[in-house]
């Protein structure tokens, strides 16, 4: 063991201990409490199970977990013990992950736009792998950081089928005058990094990048640099409703390094999978701290609304416990339409819901246009699909508390944790024993996103 995560940092669940269980124990704790506050669930036998997963897929390929993610203590230490690097976006997520051990060599500094300051700490603290996509960067790293080892980001101009929100790296054409530039800096490049997004990603586009990847390799190497370490970003799916599968996405990519970079070539290749590892670990128990019936607009018969063609019918605002903030970009429509229940409930009426912040912030919208029984004061919403952006590294902004984490895992997945420390299973026994879902700890992440949970307070 490496000594990152241990059993105090958890709850050890035994075999038949399900997630209705522990969700029951913990409302029946709050209802004690006159200060109703969300928690979270996280399974952390998930998060080993994606993990011995992606060893799998991709045995080539090493895994930097971006911070950003999820900065959960948690997660870091468990994925620190797997073996796993971190990739950090700026000086806080840099001292999280270090203040629990892991070395700077294990620590990429990820962002392409980082503060000087930032730069001079990472530097201090030996983190010496970051990226750069532009001369500003370059500048600031050869005056801040001469030893820094950078990876010259390339965008998703040449790759035709990427999300478009993916906007740093820089164009082919500009690669060479970049590495020329860094070359006249005497700035160490060893590689190249892209990152294509993760919304709908066509697996092919995983290969265009890789092709794109190889000739910026070759000027490189050309320009005389020791180009030896290929960064291909995230993009990976964290559920299983995704356009493609993980073992989709990792055929097209195994196929693709093996005609760029073939084993044996001196690239290592390293990845940042995030909502990955996180999104279904994590579910999320709101209460409802007040409610309101409002009128709901009905569309006329030609799928209009207007002033002559108004049906008004019950809707409802529900007010719930954390603040809109206090879980940046979350709980939206998308992620709130897993609020279904598994079976029709015909004596309890369904209404057009709202969710806001706490009564008095109007502002504080968090989701609109939900489909929900009728629901009380003192009732619990359960949001699956949790893992994901929900949890900084840094402080939230002042006076905005994060909701606190319960993490469990099973004895199976512990068991899988002390084996196979960042090394996926080695025979077939291996495999079977720990890919299987027979403990609980992995069940966890499916029983507790299928539904939600609607139930008076310490109910399920």
């Amino acid at each position: 063991m490496n000594g990152y995560l241990n059993e105090s940092h958890f709850l050890m669940v035994e075999e038949g201990f399900t997630s209705r269980d522990l969700l029951e124990n913990l409302l029946g704790e709050l209802c004690q409490e006159s200060d109703q506050q969300a928690f979270f669930v996280a399974d952390l036998g998930d998060v080993v199970k994606k993990h011995l997963r992606f060893l799998k897929a991709l045995p080539r390929v090493k895994p930097y977990f971006p911070v950003k993610c999820n900065g959960s203590e948690g997660v870091i230490r468990l994925l620190a013990e797997l073996g796993a690097g971190f990739a950090c976006a700026n000086k806080a997520e840099i001292a999280r992950v270090q203040g629990i051990g892991v070395p700077a060599e294990r620590i990429f500094y990820s962002s392409p736009c980082k503060q000087v300051a930032h730069i001079r700490y990472a530097a201090a603290r030996g983190v010496r792998l970051m990226a750069f996509d532009n001369e500003v960067e370059l500048s600031k790293v050869a005056r801040s950081h001469p030893r820094a080892r950078m990876l010259l980001g390339i965008t998703a101009d040449s790759i035709p089928s990427a999300h478009p929100s993916m906007t740093f790296g820089t164009t082919l054409k500009s690669c060479r005058h970049l590495l020329q530039t860094a070359k006249e800096q005497a700035v160490e490049v060893v590689g190249v990094s892209f990152h294509l997004g993760s919304r709908g990603l066509e697996p092919q586009a995983f290969a265009q990048a890789v092709a794109a990847a190889q000739l910026v390799f070759d000027v490189g190497t050309e320009l005389g640099f020791h180009m030896h370490l290929l960064d291909i970003g995230g993009g990976f799916p964290g559920t299983e409703d995704s356009r493609a599968t993980l073992e989709e996405m990792a055929a097209v990519l195994s196929s693709a390094l093996d005609l760029y970079f073939p084993e044996g070539c001196g690239v290592d290749i390293v990845a940042r999978p995030g909502r990955y590892y996180v999104t279904s670990a994590f579910t999320l128990a709101v209460s409802i701290t007040a409610s309101e019936e409002v009128p709901v607009e009905q569309p006329g018969s030609d799928g209009t609304c207007d002033s002559g063609d108004v049906s008004p019918s019950p809707g409802v605002e529900l007010w719930v416990s954390p603040r809109r903030w206090d879980i940046p970009g979350t709980i939206t429509p998308t992620s709130a339409a897993c609020l279904a229940p598994q079976r029709p409930c015909p004596e309890h009426p369904w209404h057009s819901s709202s969710l806001r912040g706490p009564p008095g912030r109007a502002e504080d919208r968090i989701a609109d246009g939900l489909e929900l029984p009728q629901l009380h004061v003192g009732d619990w919403l359960v949001f699956g699909n949790m893992g994901a952006y929900t949890m900084p590294a840094s402080s939230p902004l002042a006076g905005c508390a994060q909701p606190q984490v319960t993490y469990a895992m099973s004895r199976t997945a512990w068991k899988a944790v002390q084996l196979f420390q960042g090394k996926p299973p080695q025979t077939e026994d291996d495999r079977e024993s720990l890919c299987t879902p027979l403990s609980c700890g992995w069940e966890m992440a499916e029983t507790l996103c299928v539904t939600p949970v609607f139930a008076p307070a310490g109910i399920i």
